[in-house]
């Protein structure tokens, strides 16, 4: 009996321990809720807002090329043989005129000694037409010989005269065949490949070295089919370079191509860039252009959007009172940052992006005091 006594006795003084512990939470929850209630009955709710900018109208868009020189082609040989000598390396500079590279001349000279033999030989024969022709005219004065003799060499000169004719052009052409037999660059500019050397036997136009003219550069860039629309003869674009962070040019849209690829079906735009020493042939540029946003107009966090009636709403907050309204938008776009809304909303507009499930018509909330605006969304 004793020992139940003491363990009853011990009951009292635990649950009087607990009221003190309970009561001034309940006095304090009473308090919080008397303030809320003197201040319209209903707790006033802090919320995350922004504010709305003006949405942007345009998009950059940004495709990756290479420099080259506007004038840039392979040069050749105009005859075929062997190649008994480079004189060029790539990289390296020439003037209009410098010996590219040589063939050897021995099949082609003596093919010009053999028309030089023929020009003698046709030359020869037009000496004894014409003096035959003379003594023909001679006697046929003097009755001694027929119209048909005089006919006949008058007809032998103009067959040695036109042989005579083609055996100089025969020469010619093996002269000017000899001398290309030496290949020379046809004007200033830089040495950006070679394809042919020394001991190669090359078919007549076969390319030996390729050569980058003095002049004009420009970019080459591949555009996809759904942002060539986008581009314009003459249009001016942003030219940067990779290799020069701090340098950028305004480039001018020189050709299109008119099809695509037929392997990457990507559409070939050569941009023409002024000259600058620091835009070296083969850097890495960028071309950049600003394009049309295909819906414009503000864009808001995806949190912020909500459902009234199976409608998309947002809640805009009245900095005068301080209360938030409910405002049908119309979605235009969505990206992974947010979404751009088509309808329903202003810049300036003040629209809350979190807390939107506690929310009703008129409630009252707490706005920070620093609100920050919209991101631009122009993806």
């Amino acid at each position: 009996m004793s020992r139940i006594n003491r363990s009853t006795g011990l009951a009292p003084l635990r649950f009087a321990a607990l009221a003190l512990v309970v009561a001034p939470a309940l006095l304090l929850g009473a308090c919080k809720d008397e303030a809320a209630k003197a201040a319209g009955g209903e707790p006033v709710r802090p919320v995350k807002v922004v504010k709305v900018a003006a949405g942007n109208t345009t998009r950059a868009i940004s495709y990756s090329g290479v420099v080259h020189a506007r004038v840039e082609a392979p040069l050749s040989f105009r005859v075929g043989g062997k190649i008994v000598d480079r004189f060029v390396d790539i990289g390296q500079r020439v003037e209009a005129g410098a010996r590219i590279a040589s063939l050897d001349p021995a099949d082609l000279k003596l093919a010009l000694r053999s028309t030089e033999a023929s020009v003698t030989a046709a030359d020869a024969r037009r000496s004894v037409a014409q003096d035959a022709l003379a003594r023909a005219k001679t006697l046929f004065e003097k009755g001694f010989a027929t119209k048909a003799q005089l006919d006949s060499a008058t007809l032998e000169l103009d067959q040695a005269n036109a042989a005579y004719d083609s055996a100089v052009s025969a020469r010619n052409q093996a002269k000017n065949q000899e001398a290309y037999t030496e290949l020379l660059a046809d004007g200033p500019g830089i040495i950006t490949d070679v394809r042919s050397d020394r001991g190669q036997v090359v078919a007549a136009g076969t390319p030996v070295v390729v050569l980058a003219r003095d002049g004009e550069r420009e970019v080459a860039v591949a555009v996809p089919e759904q942002d060539v629309r986008h581009f314009a003869k003459d249009e001016v674009v942003e030219v940067a370079f990779w290799a020069e962070p701090g340098l950028t040019v305004a480039g001018k849209v020189r050709e299109i191509a008119g099809s695509a690829d037929a392997n990457s079906r990507t559409f070939a735009i050569r941009v023409a860039i002024p000259a600058d020493p620091r835009v070296r042939l083969g850097m890495t540029a960028s071309v950049i252009a600003e394009v049309p946003v295909a819906a414009a107009g503000p864009a808001v966090p995806l949190t912020a959007l909500a459902e009234q009636g199976g409608q998309p709403i947002v809640w805009v907050v009245d900095r005068g009172t301080e209360t938030v309204s409910a405002r049908k938008v119309r979605v235009a776009t969505t990206t992974a940052d947010g979404v751009r809304i088509g309808e329903g909303l202003a810049p300036g507009d003040i629209v809350v992006t979190a807390g939107t499930q506690f929310l009703s018509e008129g409630k009252k909330v707490r706005v920070p005091e620093k609100i920050a605006e919209t991101a631009s969304l122009e993806r």
